[in-house]
């Protein structure tokens, strides 16, 4: 994402796992996991929406890890449909939490775009539990930041105030009707950015702007 960006190899439950490290200037009040878009459609931890939202997180004082799923990048294993993928982003928070756990504030936030937004659903509705199993310090969760949720294409976990859902007007990919109907199921608000699709091409300063918005009251 830039020239402080680090590059990790980490061990993962199929092999080595690529996991991009952005640090925030100052001290840092958290760590902050981002999950990103469908790996049999080209998406990895440089998608420009993944590296949007990590910039807003980092404004926010959170070192922010951002794995590459199986199969993805330098990442050994295969594609496993989303349920192997959910081990990966475990095994990216046991190293975060390992590395920076220690020398970090207690804020803990996720989020994802698209498919891993679809991911971080089933983390948040998991995260007590499991990191009980995984023998993580007891942080509760913060935010989980979801952008263009892919409520057609892959089942997400029920949520809770905790999320912060944000989509785009014209999303050609995930429609934004489907998304209002799984939102008013669980009484959650909807962000919209007007005219955007699904890929937020050129409407990426203004998704940064709208993720700030939609952090503002955190």
């Amino acid at each position: 994402m830039n020239a402080q960006t680090q590059r990790r190899q980490i061990a993962g439950p199929a092999g080595e796992l690529e996991l991009a490290i952005d640090e925030p200037v100052g001290t840092a009040v958290g760590l902050a996991l981002v999950a990103h878009p469908h790996p049999l459609f080209g998406g990895s931890l440089d998608n420009k929406v993944v590296q949007t939202m990590t910039r807003s997180l980092l404004a926010r004082g959170l070192v922010c890890l951002r794995p590459n799923f199986r199969g993805v990048g330098a990442s050994q294993g295969s594609h496993d449909h989303g349920h192997g993928e959910q081990e990966d982003l475990w095994a990216g928070w046991q190293w975060g939490e390992a590395e920076f756990g220690s020398r970090v504030g207690a804020q803990r936030w996720m989020g994802g775009f698209s498919f891993g937004a679809a991911l971080s659903t089933h983390l948040a509705h998991q995260w007590t539990s499991r990191r009980q199993a995984l023998g993580l310090p007891e942080h509760p969760l913060g935010v989980n930041l979801l952008v263009g949720l892919a409520v057609e294409r892959f089942e997400p976990a029920p949520i809770d105030n905790r999320a912060r859902v944000i989509h785009g007007e014209k999303d050609d990919v995930v429609s934004l009707e489907s998304v209002f109907r799984f939102c008013e199921a669980h009484d959650q608000p909807v962000y919209v950015l007007p005219g955007s699709g699904h890929f937020f091409h050129g409407a990426l300063p203004s998704l940064r702007r709208l993720l700030d918005h939609a952090l503002a009251d955190v």
